[in-house]
């Protein structure tokens, strides 16, 4: 049975005070009779417990002070004393040093940004249009991510069917962010389609609508893919990561999540663009993007200048999961045993090499956690669960993927170029001609 957006609001506020129970949220009638909605959100001090030498129901504590006449140690044995744990080798590790001299830029589209009017790419100067909230009803919850909340919904007026992605408590300039990506990327291939923006008049809880996409989870997906399924759909994604790219933006952070497929009508749409940013070369950008099991080595190694091609990565860590049927393919514990885990497979003298050409210093501690590996053959993750799909043309093209220097990969357009893609290019020419 479907509802409006509006009675999700509570049940979001609470989901929000049980994870973080320093947030308090007030709750307030939007009319007499009617669900409560957010009105706003104040974090309050922790309590603090009183200290060690004046314990909290002392009445209670008192009849245990008098030692019994056979117990040989003092009752200032028995008291509870908080420990700090050890630190951590992972808590000890600092950020890498980079030494000035070796700037990085991105090999294609550096300058479309800067070519650009202001307008374009100027998020936080962006007005909002805001659509009618009441016009959409939820149906039912199909996913949560860090910063949203996400729902199957329906429009009213004329019935179809849509996602809601109710948004999180977070700075107005991220959101505008998403908004003003998504509004430049409208109609571009395989990029899913902002419907419309809506607000909560009191709460001012924004939501974003967006087109359906009967997806399949791709736990359930991936593994019944044939050889030519995995060559059109990464095929159908570098068309999306194309494009995106020719109009100056980063999605940063690919992944399968992130990829919905709908496998009966062959639709691909990449979407979740709030972490997606405009590229602007030497411009420093925060490493604390994409997810762990996707980030590229420029992340791990604090180099902030990076561009485009780390789409690539997280593409190519994608792709080595479907081919080796090895999800995810690099699996770190933390963001310092993820470069541990790429290093144990494309081994430690590149890493040195990409280090060193960039003037990179990694923290001794996290030098030492990676230790010394030579490089692992990708033939030693073939085997017969996995033979028919990882290919040889496939292997060449993870290879190419999954470099640590990240002006070595090639960009999106190179990658659609690679031999792996003939069948696909070349039945895509076939339909094209008379």
């Amino acid at each position: 049975m479907a509802i409006t957006i509006r009675p999700l609001l509570r049940q979001f506020a609470f989901s929000q005070t049980r994870r973080n129970p320093s947030l308090v949220i007030h709750l307030s009638p939007l009319s007499h009779g009617s669900p409560f909605t957010i009105l706003h959100l104040r974090r309050v001090a922790s309590v603090t417990s009183p200290p060690s030498d004046t314990p909290p129901h002392d009445h209670q504590s008192r009849r245990h002070r008098h030692r019994h006449p056979h117990q040989p140690f003092s009752d200032q044995q028995y008291r509870i004393r908080r420990v700090s744990p050890p630190e951590t080798l992972a808590q000890k590790i600092g950020k890498a040093i980079r030494r000035p001299g070796a700037p990085s830029k991105a090999r294609v589209y550096a300058d479309v940004n800067v070519i650009r009017p202001k307008d374009y790419w100027d998020y936080e100067s962006l007005t909002v249009q805001w659509g009618e909230q009441d016009d959409y009803e939820v149906v039912r919850k199909v996913g949560r991510g860090k910063y949203s909340e996400v729902f199957e919904g329906v429009h009213c007026i004329d019935n179809e069917k849509c996602i809601v992605k109710i948004l999180k408590p977070v700075k107005k300039k991220k959101i505008k962010r998403e908004i003003k990506i998504l509004q430049n990327l409208c109609g571009g291939p395989n990029i899913v389609k902002l419907l419309d923006i809506v607000r909560d008049q009191q709460s001012k809880t924004p939501s974003l609508i967006f087109e359906y996409i009967n997806n399949t989870d791709f736990k359930v997906l991936y593994p019944t893919l044939f050889d030519y399924d995995i060559r059109y759909y990464m095929y159908e994604l570098l068309k999306a990561l194309d494009y995106c790219h020719s109009q100056g933006i980063m999605h940063r952070d690919v992944k399968p999540h992130n990829i919905m497929i709908d496998h009966e009508q062959r639709k691909l749409r990449l979407i979740d663009w709030g972490l997606a940013e405009f590229y602007h070369p030497g411009k420093e950008y925060n490493v604390r993007v994409a997810s762990r099991y996707f980030k590229g080595p420029e992340l791990l190694v604090d180099l902030q200048d990076y561009d485009y091609s780390l789409d690539l990565w997280s593409l190519g860590c994608m792709f080595a999961g479907m081919i080796f049927r090895k999800e995810p393919f690099f699996y770190g514990h933390d963001n310092y045993d993820q470069l541990v885990k790429i290093a144990k497979v494309l081994g430690t003298d590149e890493l040195n090499s990409y280090l060193s050409k960039y003037r990179i210093e990694l923290d001794p501690h996290l030098a030492s956690l990676v230790g010394r590996h030579s490089r692992k053959p990708w033939s030693k993750f073939v085997n017969v669960d996995n033979w028919h799909v990882a290919v040889p043309e496939a292997i060449d093209f993870v290879d190419k993927l999954l470099r640590y220097d990240h002006q070595e990969r090639p960009t999106a357009k190179e990658a659609m170029a690679h031999p792996y893609f003939y069948p696909i290019r070349n039945a895509e020419s076939s339909r094209s001609r008379p």
